[in-house]
């Protein structure tokens, strides 16, 4: 790619020794072709990494303005294109504005040091492929590059507003991530789904560790055979031996029949061991011999039965650690371990994460025949905020809340409905009891901005544990004369009571006011009724 303005090319220089390199570029150097970069970067964060692209046969150019990479790109579009966050007057937000103006466009990487979740949805929004933090390292940058890919690669149309990309297999499985951790993942699983290598999986609860299985199978040439699960922590050992292998009439009370076992009935395409580390050790001896020999024996029976049958494994624990333990058989991790892969949790994709989320609002609300729906500023920085301790089967779940909730939309943050006892309605956020209903008071309950701006105007106290300040904005305390003490009891009831009276009933500004949750106000309520004290 020709110089322009500004620009610093690659040299032809003397080129870093074989024992300096980056392990990916030593093993991948002599399979890539020649590659284009664009850098929206000053020279310094980048040019480390020029000695690597001139032997890997890449061309990278660094622009140090918005005009100056939008003329690099004109002339010459470059495969891909990474531009750091911000760099004096210009940021990344700048240049994926411009993208509308091009068609296509090649995908931007955004890169920071100091990044927020609020900057990374609004990249995302715009159009940026992903949102990275810095470093940046080789085999991060090199991970964005398709060794396939032509000298002069054909720009990528950017990714649409709210919009996930799926790898989709054979048969039209889709996995959605463009994080290099994932894509990783899908590279290694796409080489290997042909083949017969059993492939374990593993990874937290919730990353889709089945639903990597189910790909590996869309993708392979078994898919036209049976994909059959099974999870081997639900059954005890007996019954789960009958389930894998089958039984004969008689061989136990209760065999009243021959029953065929799962891999019997997955011969000819694949099964899943779901949670195989939970499989009894008696039972992992018989299993082995099924991966070595594809034969095994039903419960009680005498012949020997053959199977053709693709194994695939997952599970939730370090593997190595059971082994050391003894609660795993060594030589079967060895023969399950054929293919590792493993799948990151939710909380290290960053950027995956508004893409999961518009993916799975898609999903839903054509299914539940809702017009489409967009995410409000609070909920895109809720989502990346969050930790995700359940992944991305906890991130499903949570869309179809929010989804049935929002109607005609946006989705809110309160949609997803984290605390039960505050309810979403119309008119914003409503304490809401599911016995009886919306509480006195509670009609015409207001957003929380609006709750919040009543509890400023209500006088609030500027630190929430200042408790004579509190009780100062609330009104004068009950009983006693100067010197006197009130008790905390006292003192909580009033200002309970006189924070009621200041929002006129409204529950949920009463406990903003107050700095707690709505359910504590009302469990408090309760307890001055069961007294006999009148309450607003």
């Amino acid at each position: 790619m020709p110089a322009v303005g500004q620009g610093i090319y690659c040299d032809r220089g003397e080129l870093t020794s074989n024992r300096l390199k980056p392990a990916g570029l030593r093993a991948r150097t002599s399979a890539m072709a020649e590659k284009t970069i664009l850098f929206v970067a000053p020279a310094q964060a980048v040019t480390q990494f020029f000695p690597f692209f001139k032997e890997a046969g890449i061309a990278a150019g660094i622009a140090d303005s918005l005009a100056t990479a939008l003329s690099a790109i004109r002339k010459s579009p470059p495969c891909i294109i990474f531009s750091q966050a911000k760099m004096g007057v210009y940021t990344a937000e700048h240049l994926l504005a411009e993208a509308q103006n091009f068609d296509p466009f090649p995908p931007v990487i955004v890169f920071t040091d100091r990044g927020t979740a609020t900057e990374a949805a609004r990249c995302l929004e715009l159009g940026a492929r992903d949102y990275w933090l810095e470093p940046l390292t080789w085999d991060k940058i090199l991970a964005m590059l398709p060794d396939d890919a032509p000298a002069k690669a054909e720009p990528v149309v950017p990714v649409p507003r709210h919009a996930a990309v799926p790898a989709t297999s054979g048969k039209g499985f889709a996995v959605v991530g463009e994080h290099p951790a994932i894509r990783r993942v899908l590279a290694l699983a796409r080489q290997v789904a042909r083949s017969k290598a059993t492939v374990l999986i593993s990874g937290e609860s919730g990353t889709g560790k089945e639903m990597f299985a189910r790909y590996l199978h869309a993708s392979s040439d078994r898919a036209d055979g049976p994909f059959v699960a099974i999870n081997c922590a639900a059954l005890p050992e007996h019954l789960l031996e009958s389930e894998l292998f089958g039984h004969e009439k008689g061989s136990f009370t209760g065999a009243i029949a021959r029953k065929l076992g799962k891999f019997e009935m997955a011969s000819g395409g694949t099964i899943l061991l779901d949670e195989i580390s939970e499989m009894d050790l008696g039972l992992q001896a018989k299993l082995l011999r099924v991966l070595q020999e594809s034969e095994f024996d039903r419960v009680g029976g005498t012949d020997t039965v053959h199977v053709d049958v693709r194994v695939l494994a997952t599970t939730n624990r370090r593997m190595d650690e059971a082994v050391a333990e003894g609660k795993f058989r060594q030589d079967l991790y060895y023969r399950l371990n054929v293919i590792p892969l493993k799948l990151p949790p939710l909380r290290d994709r960053g950027a995956d994460i508004p893409r999961l989320a518009q993916f799975f609002v898609e999903k839903f609300r054509k299914a539940y025949g809702l017009p489409p729906l967009a995410f409000s500023a609070d909920a895109k920085d809720w989502l990346m905020a969050y930790d995700w301790p359940g992944n991305v089967r906890e991130l499903q779940n949570l869309m179809e809340r929010a989804v049935l909730l929002a109607g005609d939309g946006p989705i809110r943050k309160a949609h997803f409905l984290l605390d039960p006892d505050v309810w979403p309605g119309e008119g914003g956020d409503a304490a809401y009891d599911p016995m009886t209903g919306p509480g006195e008071g509670d009609a015409g309950e207001v957003s929380e901005e609006a709750a919040a701006s009543g509890a400023a105007a209500a006088g609030e106290a500027d630190d929430p544990f200042d408790m004579a300040a509190a009780a100062r904005n609330l009104g004068e305390l009950p009983g006693g004369g100067a010197g006197e003490v009130v008790t905390l009891d006292v003192m909580e009831r009033h200002m309970i009571i006189k924070s009621l009276d200041r929002t006129e009933g409204n529950r949920t500004q009463a406990a903003q006011l107050l700095g707690i949750s709505v359910r504590t106000l009302r469990n408090k309520l309760n307890e001055y009724r069961k007294l006999g004290i009148d309450v607003p």
